[in-house]
C-alpha cells in the first residue's frame, strides 16, 4: 500500500497505516474502513492514539493465561503475555497451575497456556497435582474453549517439551479449538516465544487488528541488566570449602555488585554466562578441520565457540541436525531405530566431540557448523548470601564438576569456568533470576525446616543470614548432608556461630561415608519425625534444595511417611496433606 505525497498523515502515521494494511485480510479491511469513517478524527484537538482508538471500539473478551513453572521462566513469560493480551484488547488474567483446578477451564473462553517440562518429561513440581487432574478421566469436555499452547523445554533431554505437548493434545481431545499451533521452545526461547505470542494473540476472534496496531505502538524498554544484557561483575573471592582429602571440590565464590544497582532476595538465583575452555575449542577445530581465525559475522570462529555456542552437549536432536549435513549412513541407521535406544545408550557420557570424531566430516564452513549448535546458555546457581549481611555482594556455592568417560576428561562448563578460568579481580557476565516459589515466610515468627545436602546448602545460608539480620524470632532447623564430616562440612564454623547466637535452632547432619552403612538426610528426617511433625503442626514451612533425581524424591517420601507415622493419617491422606502444604507455599523446593 502506498500514499500520495499530498497525504495529510504524518510520516509515523503513514508507517502505522502501512503496517496495519499489510496485516489485515479483506474482511478486516472493510470493517476498518467503516470504523475510521465513523470515528471522527477531524477537529478533536488532541493527539491520536490509533491503538487505543481501535481497542476502544472492540468489546473486550476474556483471556485466561495458564502457566506451570519450575525455575520461574514460565511465570515471567506469563506476565509478558498478560501485558500483550491487554494491549490486544483482552481482559486478561493469570492463573498459576499451583493454585487452580483444571475444571475451572469450563468457565474460560480464550486460553493461552505456557508450561515447562522438568527433567525427563515431568511437569513442574508445583503443577504436578494440576497436571494429574487435567489428564484424568474426570476432566470435563471443553467444547467452547479456544486455545494455544507454548511449551518450554530443553532439546538435550529425551522428552523435549513433553508437558506442553500433553496439554496441547489433551485440550484438543476435550473439544477445545486450537486457534494457533503450539510452539516448542528450547532453552534459548526468546525469539520463538515472541513469534508464537504475536501469532497466537492475532488468531483469536476480533483480536487481529487490535494486536497489529498495538504491536506498532509499543515503547522501547528501558535498559536493564538481565539475561539479554548481563552485568559484568568482578570476582572478589574464591575459597575451596572442602578439606584436604575430600573427593569433592566445592567453591565459595563472592561477586561484587558495586555500582550496578542490582538487588535480589534470598531464594533467588544468579545466572552466570560461562565460556568454553580452550582445550575443548581446540579439539572441535581439529575434528572439523576449521581454523580458529575463520570469520563468523564480525568475530572469529574461535571467539564465537568460546562465548556464543554450546560445544559440549550431545543429544539426538543435535545428531539429527548434524547428519542432515554429513549424511553418514551408519549414523542414520542408529538414528532411524525405533525409540533410538541404541543411540541413546551410545551418547550416555559422551559429548559433541565424540560425535565429530566417530562420524567425521571435514567439508565444513564456519556458518554450516555453527548452524547445528545451540547457543551457550547461562547456568543458574542458588544464591548463598543475603544483601542485608553482604552489601553490594552476591555469593555462590559451586561444585566443580570433573569426570572421565570413554577415555576423555570432561568438565562442567560453568563450574570449572568459575573454578579454573576466572581469577579474583576478573569479571563474569551475570544476571538475577527471581524465584517467587522459593521464599522465606512473610511472618518472621514462622518456624522453618531446611533440607540442603551438598551445594543445596546455598539458599539456606542466605535464609539464615536474612533472618539473623531481621532478628526473626521464628525457629530455624537445618538438615545438611555430605560425604565426610572432616572434609565436607560446608560452612561449618558459620553454622556453629549461628547455633551459639540462637539464629539457628537445630542443626542435624548426615555424613554418608563416615560409617559402614550410608546415612542420608532422609534418614535423619525419619529419625526426627515426631519433632518435625510437631513443627509442621505449629505452622512451619518446609524447604528442600538440591538434587532432583533422587534426593528430593526421597525427602518427599520421607515427609509423607512422617505424616503417616506421626500424624495418624493413611497413605492417601498423607499425600493430600503434603500436597496441601505445597499449595499453601509451606512446602517449597529448589531442585535441579
Amino acid at each position: 500500500m502506498s500514499f500520495p505525497n499530498l497525504t495529510p498523515l504524518q510520516p509515523d502515521q503513514q508507517q502505522l497505516a502501512q503496517q496495519l494494511g499489510a496485516a489485515v485480510n479483506p474482511d478486516q479491511a472493510t470493517w476498518l474502513s467503516g470504523f475510521f469513517a465513523g470515528i471522527g478524527f477531524a477537529g478533536n484537538g488532541g493527539d491520536i492514539n490509533p491503538a487505543a482508538g481501535l481497542a476502544a471500539s472492540v468489546e473486550k473478551q476474556s483471556m485466561t493465561i495458564l502457566y506451570g513453572s519450575e525455575s520461574g521462566n514460565a511465570e515471567k513469560l506469563a506476565g509478558d503475555m498478560k501485558k500483550a493480551a491487554e494491549k490486544a484488547n483482552f481482559k486478561a488474567r493469570i492463573v498459576n497451575m499451583a493454585d487452580a483446578k483444571p475444571v475451572d477451564l469450563k468457565k474460560a473462553d480464550n486460553l493461552l497456556v505456557i508450561v515447562s517440562t522438568w527433567g525427563e518429561g515431568d511437569p513442574p513440581d508445583s503443577a504436578t497435582s494440576y497436571y494429574e487432574a487435567f489428564m484424568s478421566d474426570a476432566m470435563p469436555q471443553l467444547p467452547n474453549l479456544k486455545y494455544s499452547v507454548c511449551a518450554l523445554g530443553d532439546t538435550s533431554y529425551e522428552h523435549f517439551c513433553k508437558i506442553g505437548k500433553d496439554f496441547d493434545e489433551r485440550l484438543s481431545k476435550l473439544g477445545g479449538e486450537r486457534v494457533y499451533d503450539r510452539a516448542d521452545c528450547d532453552v534459548d526461547y526468546e525469539e520463538t516465544f515472541k513469534s508464537w505470542l504475536s501469532g497466537a494473540l492475532g488468531a483469536f476472534p476480533q483480536a487481529e487488528a487490535v494486536a497489529a496496531v498495538a504491536a506498532t505502538s509499543t515503547a522501547p524498554a528501558a535498559l536493564v541488566y538481565d539475561k539479554k544484557n548481563p552485568y559484568e561483575a568482578e570476582i572478589l573471592e574464591k575459597i575451596v570449602l572442602n578439606g584436604t582429602g575430600s573427593d569433592k571440590e566445592t567453591l565459595h565464590v563472592e561477586i561484587s555488585l558495586e555500582g550496578s544497582g542490582l538487588t535480589y532476595e534470598p531464594g533467588d538465583s544468579l545466572g552466570v554466562y560461562p565460556e568454553n575452555r580452550a582445550a575443548d575449542i581446540d579439539a572441535i577445530l581439529a575434528a572439523t578441520g576449521l581454523t580458529a581465525n575463520a570469520k563468523l559475522g564480525d568475530t572469529t570462529l574461535a571467539e564465537a565457540l568460546k562465548r556464543d555456542f554450546d560445544i559440549t552437549t550431545l543429544s539426538p536432536a543435535i545428531a539429527m541436525k548434524y547428519n542432515e549435513i554429513v549424511g553418514n549412513k551408519d549414523l542414520q541407521e542408529v538414528l532411524d531405530e525405533k525409540d533410538r535406544v541404541t543411540f541413546k545408550e551410545w551418547i550416555h557420557g559422551r559429548q559433541l566431540i565424540d560425535l565429530l570424531e566417530t562420524y567425521p566430516h571435514k567439508d565444513w564452513s564456519a556458518e554450516s557448523f555453527t548452524g547445528i549448535l545451540r547457543k551457550l546458555s547461562p547456568r543458574l546457581y542458588s544464591i548463598a548470601s543475603s544483601l542485608k549481611k553482604h552489601e553490594n555482594e552476591v555469593h555462590l556455592t559451586v561444585a566443580a564438576v570433573r569426570y572421565d568417560t570413554h577415555g576423555r576428561d570432561r568438565i562442567g562448563v560453568c563450574s570449572c569456568y568459575l573454578a579454573d578460568d576466572v581469577a579474583v579481580g576478573e569479571k563474569v557476565r551475570v544476571f538475577f533470576h527471581s524465584n517467587k516459589n522459593f521464599r522465606l515466610p512473610e511472618n518472621n515468627e514462622t518456624p522453618i525446616i531446611m533440607v540442603g545436602p551438598g551445594t543445596g546448602i546455598a539458599p539456606f545460608r542466605a535464609f539464615v543470614e536474612e533472618r539473623s539480620a531481621d532478628s526473626a524470632t521464628g525457629k530455624n532447623w537445618l538438615f545438611f548432608g555430605d560425604q565426610h564430616f572432616s572434609y565436607d562440612f560446608l560452612y561449618q564454623l558459620e553454622w556453629l556461630d549461628y547455633l551459639e547466637d540462637g539464629s539457628l535452632t537445630e542443626l542435624t547432619t548426615a555424613f554418608s561415608r563416615d560409617q559402614k552403612e550410608k546415612i542420608y538426610v532422609q534418614h535423619r528426617l525419619l529419625e526426627r519425625g515426631a519433632e518435625i511433625w510437631q513443627w509442621l503442626e505449629e505452622g512451619a514451612c518446609f524447604y528442600v534444595c538440591g538434587d532432583a533425581s533422587k534426593m528430593a524424591k526421597d525427602v518427599h517420601q520421607a515427609l509423607i511417611d512422617i505424616t503417616v507415622a506421626h500424624g495418624g493419617k493413611s497413605a492417601d491422606e498423607a499425600k493430600a496433606y503434603v500436597d496441601a502444604l505445597r499449595k499453601e507455599k509451606r512446602y517449597q523446593r529448589d531442585v535441579y
